[in-house]
C-alpha cells in the first residue's frame, strides 16, 4: 500500500511542476467590424459602396490567433469577384493608413491648403472626385500596433515591429483577407507609401513564394534601399542621390540665377551634373585636387542658391536636415522634409540644421482631426475603440532592422528590399510595377530611386514592366491639386492596363 502511494506521487509530480510552469493563456478578444453603406461621386458617377471598418482576426501559419488586424474596406455594391482589388497602406514603419486614406484613394478626402499652413476646425471632409473606387476595391490595412491593430494570444508587439516580422503578417492578413471574403481569383495590387513601398518590395515577394501572384504593384514616394536615406560615416550614396532634389527646391523657390525655365530639362542637367562631377568628386575623398574642390563647390553653390563656402566648409557633403536650414537662411525660413515647397519660421538662424518639418505641421491637424471624426462618425467604429495613429506613440516602440534577405555571407550587408523586388519581378514576368515619385520630397529622394532600379541588375524585359512616374510636388504629391488629379489617371490607367495588356516600358525620365 505505501509502495503504490509513493509510485502515484513520484508520478504526479511532473504534472503539477509542468502545470506551475504553463503561462495562463490570454482570453481572444473579438473582433468587431462596423458595417455602414457608403457612396462616392466620380466623373458625374454615383458609386455605392459597403464600407467594413474594424478588426478581422489574424491566424499564424499553425491556425493559432496572432493579432487583431485593423482596416477598412470598401467594396462596389453589385460588382463580382472579377473586380480588381487594392491592399494600400502608409509607411513609417509605425504610421496608420489614414493619409492615404483620406488624402487620396477612400471615398471622402481631406482639404488642406497647399503649399501653406491649413487652419484649425472645422475641416472640410469632401466627396473624392478622385477615389480609385470606380476601377478597383479598397482594403486600407493598419499594421499592428497602428490603427486597431494590437497582438492577441501569446503574441507581443515586438513579434510584427521588424521588416520581416512586418512582411509576414501583413501577407498573412491579405491571404485570409482573401479567402474569408471570396476574392482570391480577384486581380490583386499593392499600394504603399514611403516605407510601405520598401514593404511592397518584400510583400509581394513572399505572396509570389506562397502561390499568390500580383497584377501590379504601386510605389508611391518609394524607398527600397536605406543606404539612399540616411548619411553614414565614409559613404557618399546618400549625398549623390539627394542633391537633385536640392536642386530642385532651389529651382522651386527662385534661387537660382537664370534658371532654365523647364523643370524637366533643369533636372536633366542636373544628373548629368551630379554623375559625372559630383559623384566622382566625392569618390576621390582627400585625393581631391584643392582646384577642383573650389570648382564643384562653385557648382555644387550656384546650384542650390547657396555660398560656395559652405559647401566647401561642409567639405562638399550636406545632409538634407543641414539643407532644411541653410536652402532659405537669408529669408529666416526652412523647407520641409516631406515637401520642400512647404517652408516655415526659422527661429534660430544659426542653426545647423532644420528645426522641424514645415509640411507636416501644416497638414498633418487637418488630417488627423478629420480622419477620426470620419472613422468614428460615418464609418460607425466604435468609440470604445482607440485609433492609434503611430506606434511611436506605444511605449517600447522599436523597429527590427534586420532582413533575411540582406544576410549574405552570415551578416547583414545592408538595409534593402530592392533584391525582393528583383527577385519577384524575375520569377513572374508578368508583374508590373508603378513608382510615384515628388520631385520635391527630401524624405524619399527620386534620384534614390532611380539610383535603386538602375542596379538591381534587371534584365531589359523585365526593367520594362517598371513604370516611373514624376510629380511637381512632394511625398505627399496628392495634397497638391494637379498631382492629385495626375495621381488618379496615373494609378487608374496602370490597374486598367495591367488588365488588358502586358503593360507600358519604362518611359522616359520626364
Amino acid at each position: 500500500m505505501k509502495k503504490t502511494i509513493l509510485i502515484t506521487l513520484i508520478l504526479s509530480i511532473p504534472f503539477f511542476v509542468s502545470a506551475q510552469n504553463e503561462k495562463p493563456q490570454k482570453p481572444i478578444p473579438e473582433a468587431k467590424v462596423s458595417t455602414t453603406k457608403q457612396n462616392v461621386r466620380i466623373n458625374g458617377t454615383n458609386i455605392a459602396l459597403t464600407a467594413k471598418a474594424g478588426t478581422m482576426l489574424l491566424r499564424d501559419e499553425n491556425n493559432d490567433p496572432i493579432a487583431l488586424f485593423g482596416f477598412t474596406s470598401y467594396t462596389r455594391d453589385g460588382s463580382n469577384s472579377n473586380r480588381p482589388i487594392v491592399f494600400a497602406y502608409n509607411g513609417g514603419p509605425g504610421s496608420s493608413s489614414f493619409w492615404l486614406h483620406m488624402g487620396v484613394l477612400g471615398p471622402k478626402r481631406i482639404v488642406v491648403n497647399d503649399p501653406v499652413s491649413t487652419p484649425a476646425a472645422p475641416y472640410q471632409v469632401i466627396n473624392n472626385d478622385y477615389s480609385i473606387l470606380d476601377v478597383a476595391d479598397l482594403v486600407m490595412m493598419d499594421p499592428v500596433g497602428t490603427g486597431l491593430s494590437i497582438p492577441v494570444g501569446d503574441a507581443e508587439f515586438e513579434d510584427f515591429w521588424g521588416v520581416d516580422q512586418d512582411i509576414r503578417s501583413i501577407s498573412l492578413f491579405i491571404t485570409q483577407y482573401l479567402i474569408n471574403n471570396g476574392r482570391m481569383n480577384s486581380p490583386k495590387y499593392l499600394l504603399g507609401e514611403s516605407y510601405g513601398t520598401f514593404r511592397n518590395a518584400g510583400v509581394m515577394n513572399k505572396l509570389l513564394s506562397q502561390g499568390i501572384a500580383l497584377n501590379g504593384v504601386i510605389m508611391v514616394s518609394a524607398v527600397f534601399d536605406l543606404r539612399t536615406l540616411v548619411f553614414p560615416p565614409n559613404e557618399d550614396l546618400s549625398y549623390i542621390v539627394h542633391f537633385p532634389t536640392y536642386a530642385a527646391t532651389a529651382w522651386y523657390h527662385d534661387q537660382i540665377a537664370n534658371k532654365d525655365p523647364d523643370l524637366y530639362a533643369f533636372l536633366d542637367e542636373i544628373r548629368d551634373f551630379t554623375e559625372n562631377e559630383y559623384a566622382p568628386a566625392l569618390f576621390k575623398g582627400d585625393q581631391l585636387a584643392e582646384d577642383d574642390k573650389k570648382a564643384i563647390a562653385s557648382k555644387l553653390a550656384s546650384y542650390t542658391g547657396t555660398d560656395t563656402d559652405y559647401w566647401i566648409r561642409a567639405d562638399l557633403r550636406v545632409t538634407n536636415s543641414e539643407f532644411f536650414a541653410e536652402a532659405l537662411r537669408e529669408k529666416g525660413e526652412i523647407v520641409g522634409r516631406l515637401d520642400s515647397r512647404f517652408t516655415g519660421i526659422n527661429q534660430d538662424l544659426i542653426s545647423q540644421r532644420g528645426s522641424h518639418d514645415p509640411q507636416s505641421a501644416a497638414i498633418s491637424p487637418a488630417y488627423i482631426t478629420g480622419f477620426l471624426d470620419y472613422f468614428y462618425g460615418d464609418l460607425g467604429v466604435s468609440r470604445d475603440l482607440m485609433y492609434t495613429v503611430t506606434a511611436g506613440r506605444r511605449e517600447g516602440f522599436k523597429w527590427d532592422w534586420k532582413h533575411e534577405g540582406n544576410m549574405r555571407w552570415g551578416t547583414q550587408a545592408g538595409i534593402t528590399t530592392g533584391i525582393d523586388m528583383a527577385q519577384a519581378l524575375s520569377r513572374d514576368p508578368n508583374m508590373k510595377v508603378l513608382i510615384l515619385n515628388g520631385i520635391y520630397d527630401i524624405a524619399t529622394v527620386f534620384y534614390g530611386v532611380e539610383y535603386t532600379i538602375d542596379h538591381l541588375g534587371l534584365r531589359p524585359e523585365i526593367k520594362d514592366n517598371i513604370i516611373m512616374k514624376y510629380y511637381e510636388a512632394g511625398h505627399m504629391m496628392y495634397t497638391h491639386q494637379p498631382s492629385l488629379e495626375k495621381f488618379k489617371a496615373d494609378v487608374a490607367g496602370f490597374i486598367n492596363d495591367t488588365q488588358t495588356s502586358m503593360g507600358q516600358p519604362l518611359p522616359a525620365r520626364r
